[in-house]
Parts: structure tokens; C-alpha cells; sequence
């Protein structure tokens, strides 16, 4: 019955979407070669004592990873990424991307670290990174986080200064959540909703599954998917620079270390010339 189901979410992913697993259309580029982190730094913030608070101020730093918390293992005859989390930090792509679609998919393993321990799963998802490592709790670049955490995942971070307008509902005085016939809203830091929006309904598989998500991001708008599902959209992407807002429409790619094992593959990007018409209707 999963099966069948997968099935159908992908023809209708497709049909409805527009995106699909690669099956080998040229236009798509494997950031993950299968083999090794080549195309990728590493970057971990500063060392984390058994309870998760910092042992220093100073980072472990730029592809210096003495805990092996970026590692290739295998699994079933395939090579996938295993991050361990015992550290908070990121993968981060050499080059900078825009106007793009990413597909990946993920799955949790079982350990967690520190304040995250016993907790929710945590990673996440960095887009249209830019500025100086480390600017996010002392651990990631500045940009637009797609939320991969467990009951969570799809939600919107700004981190460091990212912002975006996002149609939204109010929860509560301090939650907001996704809609398409939301109010257009402000999220950041300055904001008075703050810098999170949760997604729309539930998406993620199980805990142990893989989960596929996609990325779309065009000009200054970007589309969160979580198994074929749109969870989250995102207008007018933006930035706080010395006291100005300035457009956060490129960047790099990170991958978070934040308290939780977790496993990647068939991590692909592939140029777009526009977003999908059924997604953006502002």
C-alpha cells in the first residue's frame, strides 16, 4: 500500500508540480557525486560540552572536523550522507546558486546531542546563503531556512538577518502559520511576528523513512515542498545589511548539523526560468 502511494504522489507531483526524482534528464546536476563531499566545505561552530552549551568561543571552524560529523557511509549498496549532529555547523556548497529547483531526500537516525537531546530531530535546509560564516548562533551563514525537523519540517526560518513576506494566519501572539489566503506578513527579526512561520499541515513521513523535498526558488520568490506537498511560500526574500534591506535572491546551499543524526542522498539542482503558475498567485 506505501508504494502505491509513493506512486501516485509522484505522478501527481509531476503532473501537478512539475517535479519528479531524476531519471536521468540531463538538466539536472548531482551537488552529491555519490562518493565523497568534494564541492562541499564544512564549517562547526564552537565545541559543545555533554549538555550542548560551548566549551569556547572560538569555532572548530572551515573544514576542520575532528568528530567526523560529515561522513559518506553506506547503505544497501548506496553511499549516502551521514550527519552525526554532535556538533552545530553545516555542509555548505563551494558555489552559489539562483533561479533553481533542489530536490533531496532525507531520513533520522537515532542519535541525538546536547540541548537537543530527546528532543525533536533538528536540521535544516540553508538557501541563498551569503556573508560570514558562523553569523547564526555561531554555526551558520546568513539566509532562508527551509525547516527539516521532526513535525516541523517545512517551516520558515530567517537566519542572521534573512527576512521575507509570507501570507500567513495568526495562531497566537507569537505563532503564525502558512496560508495561501493568509494576510501578506513580515517575518524577521525586527518584526513584531518574529522570524518564524510554521508550515501548512503535515508532510514528513515516519521517523527512520526517507522524505523527498524540493525546492523552488525564482527572483525573490522561493517554494518549500515536503513529499510533494507545498508546505510554505515565500515573496519578496530579503536581507538586513548595515541597517539596510537589500534583495536575498542567490546564495549558497547549507546543510545543518543542529543536535541530530540524519542521512542524505540524491541531493540534485536544476535551472528554472520561472516558478511553477500553480504555486505563486500574488
Amino acid at each position: 500500500m506505501k508504494s502505491v502511494k509513493l506512486i501516485l504522489s509522484l505522478i501527481l507531483g509531476t503532473l501537478i508540480f512539475g517535479f519528479t526524482i531524476n531519471n536521468g534528464s540531463d538538466s539536472w546536476k548531482q551537488l552529491f557525486n555519490g562518493s565523497d563531499l568534494i564541492g562541499w566545505d564544512t564549517y562547526i561552530g564552537p565545541d559543545l560540552d555533554d549538555s550542548g552549551k560551548p566549551i569556547t568561543d572560538n569555532p572548530v571552524g572551515l573544514n576542520n572536523d575532528p568528530r567526523h560529523v560529515f561522513t559518506v557511509v553506506k547503505e544497501d549498496e548506496e553511499n549516502i550522507i551521514r550527519i552525526s549532529g554532535q556538533n552545530w555547523g553545516a555542509m555548505i556548497t563551494k558555489n552559489e546558486y539562483e533561479n533553481y529547483h533542489l530536490q533531496l531526500q532525507f531520513k533520522w537516525g537515532a542519535l541525538s546531542w546536547g540541548q537537543k537531546k530527546g528532543k525533536h530531530k533538528d536540521s535544516g535546509l540553508l538557501y541563498n546563503s551569503v556573508g560570514k560564516y558562523g553569523a547564526d548562533y555561531a554555526a551558520w551563514m546568513r539566509g532562508q531556512e527551509f525547516q527539516i525537523e521532526e513535525g516541523n519540517c517545512g517551516d520558515y526560518w530567517g537566519c542572521a538577518g534573512g527576512m521575507a513576506d509570507i501570507p500567513a494566519v495568526k495562531k497566537s501572539d507569537t505563532a503564525y502559520v502558512y496560508s495561501p489566503k493568509g494576510t501578506l506578513t513580515e517575518f524577521s527579526q525586527q518584526s513584531k511576528q518574529g522570524r518564524h512561520c510554521i508550515k501548512l499541515g503535515e508532510g514528513e513521513n515516519p521517523s527512520g523513512e526517507w522524505n523527498t523535498l524540493d525546492l523552488y526558488t525564482h527572483g525573490d520568490t522561493s517554494v518549500h515542498v515536503v513529499n510533494g506537498k507545498v508546505v510554505m511560500i515565500l515573496y519578496h526574500n530579503r536581507q538586513l545589511e548595515n541597517g539596510k534591506v537589500i534583495p536575498l535572491t542567490k546564495g549558497k546551499i547549507q546543510i545543518q548539523s543542529e543536535g541530530a543524526e540524519v542521512y542524505f542522498r540524491h541531493i540534485q539542482i536544476q535551472p528554472v526560468k520561472q516558478l511553477p503558475t500553480e504555486f505563486v498567485k500574488l
